[in-house]
This record gives structure tokens, sequence and C-alpha cells, in this order.
């Protein structure tokens, strides 16, 4: 028989995280135990084990509760390997070293055990932004992150830098947030611009912007597949 499917042929590398390609991502479980978003296999190999992830302690419960923010984590755990995706989207690894990051929570796909995570709430931008919220994961390990196409770098010690909140996936340790408001009385009746808050970094990093103001994922079945959403704000974190 002859294919042309030869160049989809599984990545070799023994990376614990290994892209197999720019928008499919393998994870090898001897190395890891790794918590990711419910839904997100797509495929493995070898024993594998998936469960309910929780929140991990009542105070992230309880932040969850207040934030109403419901997007779900699994835990999966084996000596095999699973492939994760989430919509053809973009795959980004980051490895983190005593170190974190902030990000969108629904831009987060992977995360290894030793990676903690936290809800963080952005505050200032008054009721029209109706705060946001965010996920703050801290420690040493990989974090598989996606974006809705391919995303920009940008150095916000270089310049002013503001950005639509639902299109920010993440940002470094050194950067600090605040919010921008460009209220006018247009918006009132209809005729404003849409981007009436921003958020603005600055301070020593880099902030990781993608091309989109989030997606709409369709619902599936109880079998896999992405819950159910709309537009994706920046603080649809991974739940319990």
């Amino acid at each position: 028989m002859q294919t042309t499917l030869g160049q989809f042929n599984e990545t070799q590398s023994q990376d614990a995280f290994a892209l197999q390609n720019s928008k499919l991502l393998k994870v090898h479980l001897n190395q890891v135990t790794i918590q990711a978003k419910a839904g997100a296999m797509v495929a493995y190999q070898g024993q594998v084990g998936f469960e309910h992830a929780g929140s991990g302690g009542v105070g992230r419960f309880l932040k969850k509760t207040m934030t109403g923010e419901g997007t779900q984590l699994m835990k999966v755990t084996g000596t095999g390997e699973v492939f994760l995706a989430d919509l053809a989207q973009d795959i980004h690894l980051i490895y983190l070293e005593n170190d974190f990051v902030t990000c969108n929570g629904s831009n987060v796909l992977a995360f290894d055990a030793g990676i903690d995570w936290d809800i963080k709430i952005e505050r200032g931008a008054g009721a029209m932004a109706g705060g946001f919220t965010n996920m703050a994961l801290k420690g040493t390990g990989w974090v598989a992150l996606i974006s809705n196409g391919p995303p920009v770098l940008l150095n916000v010690a270089q310049a002013q830098t503001f950005v639509d909140p639902q299109a920010a996936i993440t940002w470094s340790s050194g950067v600090t947030t605040s919010f921008k408001t460009d209220f006018k009385m247009k918006d009132l009746i209809g005729k404003g611009s849409g981007e009436q808050v921003q958020l603005a970094f600055a301070g020593q990093g880099w902030v990781l912007v993608q091309p989109s103001e989030g997606t709409v994922k369709a619902a599936v079945g109880a079998t896999g597949g992405a819950a159910a959403s709309g537009n994706n704000p920046l603080g649809s974190l991974l739940g319990g």
C-alpha cells in the first residue's frame, strides 16, 4: 500500500511533554502525573486512567463558588502516553523552574504535578468590567497552553502595553496588571467602539496575546470533547 501518511508518524521524543505537531500534545505518563482540561484527551496508548481532579482544597472551592467559574479539570495517571488537544488550537509549552505565570484559565490545556494553581482575581476595572478572574500557575514543571491562532509575544518593558482581556493568554512573573477604561457617552446609546476596557501591563517581562477574543465551543456528549461554553472570558478557570 502506498500512502502519504508517513508525514504524520508519531514523534519519538522522550520528553515528558512533547508536541506531536502544533495542535497535538503527547505526554509520557511514566514521567509525570498531570492535570488537564476535561475532555482534552483525543487518544492514548498503554495503561492510562482518568478521574475528576476537583478544586484541590476548600480555599479554591470557595473562590470557584464566588466567581462562578466552572471549567473542569481531569487528573491523568498511568504508564502510557496520552495525546491532548482542544478544537485544533495551537499548543505552546512553558517549563517553569520555581517560577510562576498568570494565565487565562480557558487557555490552559495541561500541567504536571510539580505545578500548583490558584484562582486570581483582577480588580480595578469597576462595574463595567465586572471583575476578571484568571489562573496563577507556580512551581517547577511543564505547562501546556492553547491559543486560537498564532499568538504574539510582547515585551511590556519596551512600551506601554494594553490588551483585550479575552485575548491575553499568559504573562510572566515580573509583570503587573491594571485596568484601563475608555468609556464615552456614546457607549450608552449603542455607538461605542466595543473596546471600553483593556488590561494594562507594566514591569519587566512579557505577555502572550492570541489573535482572537475567545472561541465558541459546541456541546458534546459525555464520551469526550470540551464542555459547552460561550465566548471564553479571561476567568474561565479550571474548577472542581
